[in-house]
């Protein structure tokens, strides 16, 4: 018997896929990207909790499918940011449906539990996702299982249902316990885990939207950096610290001139190719405005190897008016 669980690296999800591996069952631990999820790479960590509760991990990357499918017309709409968490959930079932096809798995699990997110996880909400994802019966939520109707694993017999978990709410005591009883070791802190629940990255993103279309390759762009909207609709976007520069460094995206300081040290920074003679003078000044340039003096900013010569601000102050935060 095998089991393909929708997997996000958190503790809910882990134990999940604990409480099924104790009942003899073959676990894949899918996690699903749409790109959103942390600016962070976490496989390392994802690996270290599988291999702790004896999951194989497999990553699925939907990013494509998930902009054109989900992102900008959800069927049950946003949630408090730019977050189609109904929609979005949904969709990683329908997913994880065909990888348990795939794989010839028997049925899926998930980590959610009732009433933890009061908008996505309420009972109505868990509902309308089997519904949407026609998942409705094979998919167990072992966390929360007791509280909610038997699925066909459990009516089937293949799982026990008085092997699982009835948490519903916000509390984590039940899921520190379980924690403690396996051992689980190095395990998250829980927290929003997808940047589009960010109300500032969704910002940026409605931002976006309104002056270009949003494709995959935009997605790095959103995830680092100091975001503005220069005078003429240029999109420029500046390095906050070596980390960020070093990640704006690395993106390779048509649609932005790499730039950075000539002769002093600076932020690197990405300015939108359709950028105008006058917003680049601006994003000039405006880069300069983040380093230790004097604004008195001329100094030069290399746009993938065009030199554009520029003095900063007099303040930060004035740069910082085209935050689009």
């Amino acid at each position: 018997m095998k089991a393909i669980a929708l997997f996000s690296g958190g503790l809910d999800s882990t134990l999940a896929m604990k409480l099924i591996i104790d009942q003899g069952i073959d676990v894949l631990a899918v996690n699903i990207s749409t790109g959103f999820g942390s600016t962070k790479d976490r496989l390392e960590h994802m690996q270290n909790m599988c291999n702790q509760v004896g999951a194989e991990l497999k990553i699925i990357d939907i990013q494509s499918e998930f902009l054109q499918d989900v992102l900008f017309d959800p069927k049950h709409g946003y949630g408090k940011n730019f977050n189609p968490c109904i929609d979005c959930h949904a969709k990683m079932f329908a997913v994880a449906k065909r990888i348990m096809e795939a794989e010839g798995a028997s049925f899926l699990i998930s980590g959610e539990v009732m009433g933890q997110r009061p908008m996505s996880q309420n009972k109505e909400a868990l509902q309308t996702v089997l519904n949407e994802s026609n998942c409705d019966g094979l998919l167990l939520r072992p966390m929360s299982a007791k509280m909610l109707k038997p699925t066909i694993a459990e009516i089937e017999g293949w799982v026990d249902r008085e092997k699982l978990e009835g948490i519903t709410g916000r509390s984590r005591d039940r899921q520190l316990e379980l924690a403690k009883e396996i051992g689980l070791a190095d395990f998250e802190s829980p927290g929003g885990g997808c940047l589009l629940t960010d109300e500032n990255f969704g910002k940026k993103m409605f931002d976006f939207i309104k002056y270009d279309k949003f494709e995959v390759k935009d997605i790095p762009v959103m995830k680092f950096g100091r975001h503005l909207r220069l005078s003429d609709g240029a999109k420029l976007v500046v390095g906050r610290n070596k980390e960020e520069n070093g990640y704006l460094q690395d993106i390779e995206n048509d649609k932005f001139f790499h730039a950075k300081t000539v002769g002093i040290p600076g932020p690197h920074a990405l300015l939108s190719k359709d950028a105008g003679d006058a917003d680049r003078e601006l994003a000039t000044k405006i880069i300069l405005s983040y380093t230790k340039a004097d604004p008195k003096k001329v100094y030069t900013i290399s746009y993938d190897g065009v030199e554009q010569k520029g003095s900063p601000f007099e303040t930060r102050e004035e740069a910082n008016k085209f935050n689009v935060l």
